[in-house]
C-alpha cells in the first residue's frame, strides 16, 4: 500500500495580485497553515486567478474533477462588491451546499469586526471534494480555520477546520490526521 496523502487545491482570487500590483499573501499563508495543521503528506495544487466568474468556476471544476483534490480552499472575492464573485462561482459548481461552514466563519469574524456580516463565504461539496471559501486576510484565514483560543491556548470557539477531516471522510476521502496543537479534528465517538 502506498503512502497516504491528501490532495489540496489552493486558489487565491485577486485581480490586483494577478496583475502584479501587489504580492499575493493568500497562497503562501494557506500552504504554510496546512503544513502545520495536517500531519499527513500533502500534495498542493496552487492557482492565482482574477475575479472572473467563469474562470473561478472552471478552476474549481478542474481541481475537483480532473485533479481529484480532496479539499479546495479559496481566498478572496467573498465580499459584496461587484467584482466579488467567488461564492457565486462556488455555488454554481456545487452538488451540495454546506451552510454551517460560512455561518461559523462569520461567527468567528464577528468577534473582531462588525463587517463580518458582509462576508458571503460558503462551502460546498462537488463530487468527492470539499470546497471552502475563506476570507482574504491571512489573520482572518488563520482565525476561521483554527478558531479562537484563550491565553492558555485552549480553544474557546471552534474553527471550521475541526470539522473538515470528518466531512472529507463522509464524502469518500482519506482519513486526515491533524496537529492537535493547531487544530483538533472532531470525530464522533463510535
Amino acid at each position: 500500500m502506498g503512502k497516504k496523502f491528501i490532495k489540496i487545491g489552493l486558489v487565491s482570487i485577486s485581480d490586483r495580485a494577478t496583475k502584479g500590483e501587489y504580492e499575493d499573501l493568500g497562497l503562501p499563508h494557506l500552504k504554510e497553515w496546512c503544513k502545520q495543521a495536517i500531519i499527513d503528506e500533502i500534495i498542493f495544487i496552487e492557482k492565482l486567478i482574477p475575479d472572473e466568474f467563469e474562470l473561478i468556476k472552471s478552476t474549481l471544476i478542474d481541481l475537483a474533477d480532473i485533479d481529484q483534490c480532496h479539499l479546495i480552499l479559496t481566498t478572496g472575492g467573498t465580499g459584496p462588491s461587484q467584482r466579488d464573485v467567488t461564492p457565486d462561482a462556488t455555488e454554481a459548481v456545487a452538488d451540495k451546499i454546506m451552510p454551517g461552514f460560512g455561518e461559523q466563519m462569520r461567527q468567528i469574524s464577528l468577534n473582531f469586526v462588525p463587517t463580518a456580516i458582509l462576508s458571503r463565504q460558503i462551502a460546498v461539496i462537488r463530487n468527492r471534494a470539499l470546497i471552502i471559501n475563506l476570507p482574504g486576510q491571512p489573520k482572518a484565514i488563520k482565525e476561521t480555520l483554527e478558531g479562537l483560543k484563550n491565553k492558555n491556548n485552549e480553544t474557546t470557539v471552534p474553527g471550521i477546520f475541526a470539522a473538515v477531516p470528518y466531512c472529507i471522510e463522509l464524502i469518500g476521502g482519506p482519513i486526515i490526521k491533524t496537529n492537535d496543537d493547531i487544530v483538533k479534528a472532531f470525530r464522533p465517538k463510535k
